[in-house]
């Protein structure tokens, strides 16, 4: 009978070796990803709608309400905030619509029923029968016809006397008084019973710079 030799030697300590490299291998465990948290699904394209159309601010038990008040007017946020900083800005101010004959110039105002008129005696003022009240700038929008305007300026320049190239109608324009607002024809808005009276001043455009110098209020009426 013959025995099995033990191994020895560096033959014994190289399989021994082998055996806990082999053993190793099979034990190794793949590294987790994260820590076993699931990743948070995407939102739906409903979802990301929804929070589009929702407004930034945090109306907290408003929103309800808030909401109503866009499906009731058919509005989007931006023009229902619209709506509600224009009632609060301009409390105690109507909006008036007008434009010219044709209609290719159309605006929007914001002032008030009881109007503020000025009847200049100027040159111009006199041949075009130009009666207007003044608003500033931030009051005033054109909603349409801004290619259809040309302008007419004279002496200083300063005054733009915009008017509609169609029908040659002059229905608002930028009067040398007051720069940085608008002088609006009354006679150009929509007659829609908006306006309860107007009230005529009379202005002697002849000597504009000792009429503005003598004027109290006339440079403040576009001031926001």
């Amino acid at each position: 009978m013959v025995k099995a030799r033990k191994a020895s030697g560096k033959g014994a300590k190289a399989t021994a070796a082998a055996e806990k490299s082999q053993g190793s291998k099979s034990l190794a465990v793949p590294p987790k990803k994260g820590r076993g948290r699931k990743p948070d699904p995407l939102p739906s394209k409903q979802e990301q709608k929804e929070s589009e159309e929702q407004p930034l601010l945090d109306l907290g038990a408003q929103k309800q309400r808030w909401l109503s008040f866009l499906k009731l007017r058919n509005l989007n946020a931006e023009e229902a905030a619209k709506l509600l900083l224009d009632s609060f800005e301009y409390k105690g101010l109507v909006k008036y619509t007008g434009g010219c004959h044709c209609g290719a110039v159309r605006f929007e105002v914001w002032a008030s029923t009881d109007l503020h008129v000025f009847d200049c005696n100027c040159s111009i003022c006199v041949k075009k029968q130009n009666r207007h009240f003044i608003v500033p700038a931030t009051r005033f929008k054109l909603l349409k016809g801004s290619d259809n305007l040309t302008t007419y300026t004279f002496n200083t320049h300063k005054a733009k006397h915009t008017f509609c190239k169609t029908c040659g109608v002059q229905s608002f324009y930028t009067p040398r008084s007051n720069p940085d607002g608008y002088g609006i024809a009354p006679h150009c808005l929509d007659d829609d019973g908006t306006m309860h009276s107007i009230n005529v001043e009379q202005i002697n455009g002849k000597e504009w710079e000792k009429a503005m110098k003598e004027h109290k209020t006339i440079r403040g009426m576009s001031k926001s």
